[in-house]
């Protein structure tokens, strides 16, 4: 990988991204997290004012995607 640490891969996507988009991903995460806790949809909108249809796209995507929100829960302790 060309980015070695937590800082360089925040520049990147700083420069990449504007914050808005900065902000979906953000959101995005934290959904995911909270789905693999099993939280219900309501409940992750009360949370965190995602919308319950962002939180529908991003549970299909844990289970029918290409696996890489499953790779990173995994790999950061997230899943169950």
């Amino acid at each position: 990988m060309c980015l070695n640490t937590r800082s360089e891969i925040k520049q990147f996507l700083e420069d990449l991204c504007t914050p808005a988009e900065v902000e979906a991903m953000v959101d995005r995460w934290r959904v995911a997290q909270l789905l693999d806790r099993g939280y219900s949809y309501r409940d992750i909108n009360e949370l965190t004012q995602v919308s319950v249809t962002t939180v529908g796209r991003v549970a299909r995507f844990i289970e029918f995607g290409t696996g890489g929100y499953r790779i990173a829960l995994d790999r950061m302790g997230e899943s169950k």
